[in-house]
């Protein structure tokens, strides 16, 4: 059996990926996924926040030594956790087969306002001062990720920030691990896809692209997703997986 790790982004816990972990087992049934929470987000919340990418990796790699699942493993990431990804494979390239990152951004490729759109400042400002309501929260969030109008999943990601709330300080710390982050300049040895959104509002589709310039690797562009794929385009995020991952490198 094939081992996939999933890794989210920015506050986002492993039951963000909400449907999606079944649109990709459908696809790919042979294959056993894994969801992982990096600390501070979902289950580890009351764990702090690394503030180092590579303190992320580091203790993804001793959830996984604790539940006895060894390498290798294939990596899906979004966001921040396919900066963990970038930095796991750079790392400990014996322990990834291969990685799918979808919508990362990653210094010294891309500009600040490309990774993060200035749009998205003042938002965010006002969710990590004192006062702000979790309602507003989550809904500030999924405008800012979605594109598809996915105002059902508001009550499910609202009852999760009440039974596993993330921290402002993690939230914060987070932030920091992702803006201070630099990507090794020589390409992954690892296989690698990009997987981007042309209508992603939190980060520029451009970030993908020069990645995919820089890295010389396959990438595929959703023409209508925003940030959070697999909650706007999952079943076509899964078949641009399937169709990568059975193609002869």
């Amino acid at each position: 059996m094939t081992t996939w790790i999933f890794l989210r982004g920015l506050t986002r816990e492993s039951r963000h990926w909400g449907e999606f972990v079944d649109q990709f087992q459908r696809v790919m049934p042979h294959q056993t996924v894994v969801t992982l929470d990096l600390a501070g987000n979902g289950r580890l919340n009351h764990q702090r926040s690394a503030s180092r990418v590579e303190d992320m990796v580091a203790d993804c790699r001793l959830q996984l030594a604790l539940r006895h699942i060894a390498p290798p493993y294939h990596l899906l990431a979004m966001s921040l956790g396919a900066m963990v990804a970038v930095a796991w494979s750079q790392r400990q390239p014996q322990e990834v087969a291969s990685q799918v990152l979808v919508n990362t951004s990653l210094r010294p490729f891309s500009p600040f306002y490309q990774r993060l759109r200035p749009a998205n400042y003042a938002r965010l400002l006002r969710l990590l001062l004192p006062g702000a309501a979790p309602q507003d929260w989550e809904r500030t969030i999924l405008h800012m990720t979605s594109r598809g109008g996915h105002e059902a999943v508001l009550p499910n990601w609202l009852a999760w920030r009440h039974t596993h709330p993330v921290a402002r300080l993690n939230a914060l710390r987070q932030l920091l691990a992702a803006a201070r982050y630099v990507a090794p300049l020589d390409p992954p040895h690892t296989r690698t896809l990009l997987l981007g959104s042309a209508q992603d509002q939190l980060v520029s589709v451009q970030c993908t692209l020069t990645l995919a310039r820089q890295w010389a690797c396959e990438h595929r562009i959703h023409p209508a997703a925003g940030h959070d794929m697999a909650l706007d385009a999952g079943p076509w995020l899964a078949e641009q997986v399937r169709e990568w991952f059975f193609k002869s490198p």
